[in-house]
């Protein structure tokens, strides 16, 4: 797998605070660092927005395609990721591919397509230098699911339980091609998380540089 340098991956379940620890990372964080997120703000992300919040009906294979060619404009079109990153950036994503195997691979996998169209879609995409893992129990993760006054498709209990096996099941797989990977507690404040977070960060090339 080819490693974009100086990017960042947040990983988890629904629930398990990467938007929060995306906030933190803001404030903290200097000039030289860009945040970023998928599904993206751009046309096609926010038709995917549309149907993860139920506005819009899609079939699973159709979403699968979707967000890798969301992905595909995020990392090559004009200001994305790869622009950032070889300037000089340290881009953070809130999620990137292991989302779409994880979450599109349940999805398919209930489809006649399989879970193999997911890992085809994503193949050829680079990966990030760093991974964190946001873990955490479903059953946490359903409390505070139950706080959103809106809630996505997949923010279910059950479904949950399926996503968390399937990150633990690839996460080694992901790391073995060449990405460092973290995993963390997420069932900890948030302010335990983001130091865990900063701390794991501090040991990337371009923060060692700009210290």
């Amino acid at each position: 797998m080819v490693i974009i340098p100086n990017f960042v991956v947040f990983e988890g379940g629904d629930g398990s605070g990467t938007s929060t620890q995306m906030d933190l990372l803001r404030r903290r964080a200097g000039p030289f660092l860009y945040c970023t997120a998928e599904p993206t703000e751009g046309p096609v992300g926010k038709l995917i927005r549309e149907a993860l919040g139920g506005k819009v009906s899609l079939g699973a294979e159709t979403l699968a395609r979707l967000f890798s060619a969301d992905r595909q404009e995020h990392l090559y079109g004009s200001g994305g990721i790869v622009e950032h990153c070889g300037r000089g950036t340290l881009v953070v994503c809130d999620r990137y591919v292991l989302s779409s195997l994880v979450y599109q691979g349940i999805t398919c996998g209930q489809s006649a397509f399989g879970e193999d169209l997911p890992l085809l879609l994503n193949r050829d995409f680079p990966g990030p230098e760093l991974l964190f893992f946001f873990d955490l129990d479903p059953d946490i993760a359903a409390k505070r699911l139950e706080a959103r006054a809106e809630k996505e498709i997949y923010e279910y209990r059950d479904f949950q339980v399926s996503v968390r096996q399937r990150y633990r099941e690839l996460l080694p797989r992901y790391s073995g091609e060449g990405v460092r990977t973290v995993t963390i507690d997420a069932s900890q404040s948030p302010e335990k998380v983001g130091e865990a977070v900063w701390n794991e960060l501090q040991k990337l090339p371009i923060l060692l540089k700009n210290a």
